[in-house]
């Protein structure tokens, strides 16, 4: 079978199995008799190892078998789940996560897990020991085996369609020496008339002889009991088939204990089963195609496709307006309201859920715990608050830094925290919402704050402010100090994080994207991070300036307002020209000097100035006229010209003419 084609789908789907996998954990983590989370667990590593043996993944199929088998274990009660125990099997995930990106890079998917290996065998061997009683019992009132939902369901709809479900116990000869021959002789025999859905003991335990001389399997089939009996004992070695029905109330019995256990604990019982037996075929169809797996380079080429059609939308709109033609006039707009839901339907396309960024973290945040010997609760809030998914790439690690340094630094230890009168268990708040054309998200944590008398000694010590400045400064600028490259009030070099050791690039990598950070504290009660990113990054409102000759754009979101200004309404203060702005005072920046653009002679006895803004700075951008708001898309300059000052990128207008976008972020910086 060819099975390159089906690599991206696979990869995909590993992924998602696998993050079901490690939220589920967490979750048995929190409710260890839960195994409706067990089975949830098993079914996802059941998938992926069939994915992955079909694939011709061997590794990843074993590694994964071997896990399943742990779970199987706990499904089956032969083994209680324990914080050791959930140990070793995230840590088998972890390598199942290692081998699935290193196939996603090209690789074989090859990994040496011959450690976690012996380390789920010890666990599954303890499991083994635990249930010994039901392994060594020869006694035929031992036959019948327990079963979870999902088998007892397969079990049911067996019946209902005419198939008979069967425990066979057999027993071999006492002094059988290769038992595991005769154990796969009796599942060869069983398999030609029908299918086995369980064993007791393990079909692993089987196949390394881990029993005494006898085994029970379930088996479903329209075979005979006395048939199937006559057909077993002919195997050599096989002294005695005991053939019993399955009891058929079962599945009732089980939902019926469930039914009962939700009234006591006043919660709805789910009847899924019922659910989906009375929706209509129709329904369930719709349901299932109602999303389509596309490639993200084909989303790519389609956005990079609508770009140039925005660009030849801008040059039709403004041919139109110089020749005036009433019919014309009218197709353009019409043109152009059809481009524009169309360029909101390709943006939505692209949009991601923050939840495949969010996800990794509850994970993080127990092993982070588990190594700091801190307690730790992480809330995640708004995890379905949409971004694009250029931002969504970019946006993981400075959020991973925030979290770890969060907790590293953040969060005192459960004995200082009990000092203090504070509840062991630190708080780590994961906030995503929209505003605007913007998403906001906020690491929130009640730790110990951040201390603005040691920031500011620090600062001064490294030379990054004066004492002139530090004087001025308010309580949000001294707390936005731990930005700075270099920076960092941490005493002691941490392996997880130092307070400022690496946020300098958090803040590069924000701005970067057009957002910003901003830092709330209060010392002694916690301190809250704020991130603003824009929507999207491929086409923005932009304010249309000239200067000179030649026109640039400034970004929508980060004006403020425009304002004629008077020359004699200019102010002087430290060589820096400013402006008095509603009480506040502006800074202004004369683009002709800082882009060095050709002078012209000029009379005017006023300045057009573009207020904008960067946090609480703000800052008047002076150019020679405003020409109009126009939605533009941005294109990079290459590597080549990556280095120039305060532009972001360029458009092309409707007229041909390139437009610089100006960068505001590094004006007032």
């Amino acid at each position: 079978m060819e099975v390159s084609q089906y690599l991206d789908i696979f990869i995909d789907e590993s992924k998602e199995h696998l993050q079901a996998i490690n939220e589920n954990l967490l979750l048995l983590e929190k409710s260890p008799e839960d195994l409706g989370i067990v089975n949830e667990i098993f079914r996802a590593a059941h998938t992926l190892k069939g994915m992955s043996a079909t694939m011709g993944y061997d590794d990843l199929a074993n590694l994964t078998h071997k896990m399943e088998n742990v779970l199987d274990a706990v499904r089956n009660h032969k083994l209680q789940v324990s914080t050791d125990m959930l140990d070793v099997v995230f840590e088998s995930v972890d390598d199942l996560e290692a081998m699935v990106h290193d196939i996603a890079s090209g690789g074989d998917g090859k990994r040496d897990v011959t450690s976690i290996v012996k380390k789920l065998l010890k666990i599954e061997q303890g499991g083994a020991a635990f249930d010994s009683s039901l392994q060594k019992s020869p006694d035929t009132n031992a036959l019948h085996m327990e079963y979870d939902e999902f088998e007892e369901a397969i079990i049911q709809q067996s019946k209902d369609q005419g198939f008979e479900c069967y425990e066979i116990s057999i027993q071999l000869h006492s002094e059988c020496v290769l038992k595991a021959a005769r154990v796969f002789m009796v599942f060869e025999v069983l398999e030609k008339y029908g299918e086995v859905i369980k064993s007791l003991p393990s079909v692993e335990q089987l196949e390394n002889e881990q029993f005494e001389d006898r085994f029970t399997v379930a088996f479903i089939t329209k075979e005979t009991a006395s048939s199937l009996k006559d057909k077993i004992e002919k195997i050599s070695e096989v002294v005695q088939a005991d053939v019993s029905e399955t009891p058929r109330k079962a599945v009732e019995d089980i939902m019926l204990a469930q039914e009962e256990a939700a009234l006591k604990q006043d919660t709805p019982v789910e009847k899924k089963e019922t659910k989906t037996v009375n929706e209509p075929a129709a329904s369930k169809a719709a349901a299932s195609n109602k999303t389509i797996r596309v490639n993200i380079e084909r989303l790519d080429s389609l956005m990079n496709l609508f770009e140039e059609l925005v660009i030849d939308r801008g040059r039709l709109e403004q041919i139109s307006s110089e020749l005036n033609h009433p019919e014309l006039n009218e197709t353009v707009e019409r043109m152009s309201r059809i481009s524009g839901d169309l360029q909101e339907i390709i943006l939505s396309m692209r949009m991601v859920p923050v939840e495949t960024v969010f996800n990794r973290f509850p994970r993080m945040v127990r092993q982070l715990a588990k190594d700091l010997n801190k307690q730790m609760n992480l809330e995640i809030i708004g995890a379905e608050t949409e971004l694009d998914r250029t931002v969504i790439d970019e946006i993981g690690d400075p959020l991973v830094h925030l979290i770890r340094n969060a907790i590293d630094h953040g969060i005192e230890m459960p004995a200082e925290r009990k000092a203090k009168g504070k509840n062991e268990e630190g708080t780590v708040k994961l906030k995503a919402y929209h505003s605007g054309n913007h998403v906001f998200i906020e690491i929130e944590d009640d730790g110990a704050g951040i201390d603005k008398e040691k920031v500011l000694e620090k600062a001064l010590t490294k030379g990054i402010i004066t004492k002139e400045q530090a004087a001025s400064l308010t309580d949000g600028q001294i707390y936005e100090l731990i930005l700075a490259s270099g920076f960092s009030t941490a005493d002691v070099i941490s392996d997880i994080s130092g307070r400022g050791v690496g946020l300098d690039v958090v803040k590069t990598t924000i701005e970067s994207l057009g957002g910003a950070i901003s830092i709330q504290s209060e010392f002694g009660n916690g301190s809250k991070f704020l991130i603003q990113l824009p929507l999207t990054l491929s086409i923005i409102s932009v304010m249309l300036v000239e200067i000179g000759s030649e026109k640039y754009a400034v970004p929508l979101s980060s004006i403020i307002e425009t304002a004629i200004v008077q020359k004699e309404d200019i102010l002087n203060t430290h060589a820096q020209r400013v402006i008095d702005y509603r009480g506040k005072i502006v800074p202004l920046l004369f683009l002709e000097d800082l882009f060095e653009v050709p002078k012209e002679q000029k009379e005017e006895s006023f300045y057009s100035v573009v207020i904008v803004r960067k946090g609480d700075k703000m800052a008047g951008l002076v150019v020679d006229s405003f020409i109009g708001q126009q939605e533009v898309v941005l294109k990079s300059l290459g590597n080549y010209l990556s280095g120039v000052f305060a532009i972001s990128g360029a458009t092309i207008l409707g007229d041909g003419q390139v437009a610089l976008i100006i960068d505001c972020n590094a004006l007032i910086k």
